[in-house]
């Protein structure tokens, strides 16, 4: 019996010599590399000083927030409109309505019909057999090419871009220039001259011909048969105007009196589109630029070194942010860290992310963060230099709540975050570096 108990305390006495000649638990003590160390309780009272330290993340290249554009700034042929952009099945849908043009009169055109009333005259007005020959005659002239209309026995009068008030003094002089009763009345019979298009999603698709008072966006769709349109939420009205298009949401455009009663002008193209198909979009601008004479190689061409800048933009933008990123792998970038040590999954350093803060619960959930089998949650601490000291900012989360002042704990470059081992944690390593020696001494003194 004495035996067993002598060789009980031997076995104790070498386990506890054993503890401290073999394994060294890693903790936080007063003073450590010369300096200080404060512990300071990491609360939501305290949070607020540990956060006061002043950092501002690293943000990531312009190249990151730059985009290869629509090819805005090439230079396009002055007589060529911009292209319709390709844009997705349900896209939202741009605001760009065309500016509300000044009322002004109508200006008389090649083309144009007009309408000269006179009544039967006396002595000398009697003598114009080919024009005075009734008591009320009503005598129709198409104003040609060269801008004038003949009377006959009277010869020519220019009337081409006049308005009715200075046609009717243009022929009131030429009328007194040949001694002749100016009693008469002007009027356009057939306008011929001046037209807007109207396609797309409208009952009848036709080339509208402009009268004296210019007609409005409404008053257009009106005579085209009204809108043919099912899906609103996605259809548009584009205008296409001296080489610029204007577009205006069809739900807008119902909402909004003041944009339908838009004037339109001469050479205006009305497109009314539904979920902005793009081929039958290009047709009818295709269609436009013949009826006003414009080459569509030129729209080609324009769109080929629009596609080709863009290209070129983009290429160069993909290939700065490739080599930014290998220059990250490389570790050739300057990189704010702080770093992992302790009961955590994966000791090492972790980068800080670009244009946010980062906060102690990010680096404890994280990769690589919080180990729950053998850390202690009571024994948390993030490391930082202080003034001559070192700081240790200590989080108690054995209270779950206790997280939430981790979320609001900002980390700064440098950080170190440290994890206390649990006591159980201890005593077993301690244990597994003691027992094989144990074993071998218990059997040699069993012999003896």
């Amino acid at each position: 019996m004495q035996r067993f108990t002598s060789l009980g305390c031997a076995l104790i006495t070498l386990f506890l010599a054993g503890c401290g000649a073999t394994y060294v638990s890693p903790t936080i003590g007063p003073e450590a590399a010369g300096a200080q160390v404060q512990i300071v309780a990491l609360d939501i009272a305290s949070v607020a000083r540990a956060n006061a330290v002043p950092y501002t993340p690293r943000t990531l290249p312009a190249v990151f927030f730059a985009n290869a554009g629509t090819g805005a700034g090439t230079r396009v042929s002055p007589d060529v409109p911009d292209a319709p952009l390709a844009l997705p099945s349900h896209p939202a849908l741009t605001f760009n309505p065309p500016p509300q043009l000044a009322a002004a009169p109508y200006r008389i055109g090649v083309g144009d019909v007009v309408l000269l009333a006179t009544r039967r005259g006396d002595g000398t007005a009697a003598d114009l057999a080919g024009l005075l020959v009734a008591q009320a005659q009503r005598q129709g002239y198409s104003v040609r090419d060269d801008g004038q209309i003949t009377l006959p026995d009277i010869g020519q009068v220019r009337l081409v871009g006049l308005t009715m008030e200075e046609a009717e003094m243009a022929v009131f002089d030429l009328l007194v220039a040949h001694q002749i009763d100016p009693a008469f009345s002007l009027e356009i019979q057939e306008f011929q001259s001046q037209f807007v298009a109207v396609g797309g999603a409208v009952h009848a698709p036709k080339r509208i011909a402009l009268a004296l008072q210019a007609p409005t966006l409404a008053d257009v769709l009106a005579e085209a048969g009204g809108l043919d349109v099912r899906d609103r939420p996605y259809a548009s009205i584009r205008l296409y105007r001296n080489g610029n298009i204007f577009q205006i949401p069809l739900e807008t455009y119902l909402a909004t009196p003041d944009l339908q009663a838009r004037r339109v002008q001469s050479g205006d193209a009305i497109f009314v589109d539904t979920g902005y198909d793009l081929d039958r979009a290009q047709d009818f601008y295709r269609h436009q630029l013949d009826l006003i004479a414009l080459r569509a190689e030129n729209r080609k061409a324009a769109q080929i070194v629009l596609e080709s800048e863009i290209r070129l933009r983009r290429d160069a933008l993909d290939e700065a942010r490739a080599n930014f990123l290998t220059k990250q792998k490389l570790e050739a970038d300057a990189r704010d860290y702080v770093y992992l040590t302790g009961e955590v999954d994966v000791r090492g350093r972790k980068a800080l992310p670009y244009g946010k803060q980062a906060s102690l619960m990010d680096v404890l959930y994280g990769d690589g963060g919080f180990s729950p089998e053998t850390g202690d949650p009571s024994q948390i601490y993030v490391l930082r230099k202080g003034g001559p000291g070192i700081v240790a900012w200590h989080l108690d989360a054995r209270n779950a709540a206790a997280l939430v002042v981790a979320r609001d704990m900002q980390m700064r470059p440098g950080d170190i975050v440290f994890v206390e081992e649990q006591r159980i944690t201890k005593f077993h390593r301690a244990l597994s570096q003691t027992l094989p020696a144990l074993i071998t001494t218990t059997g040699r003194i069993a012999t003896q």
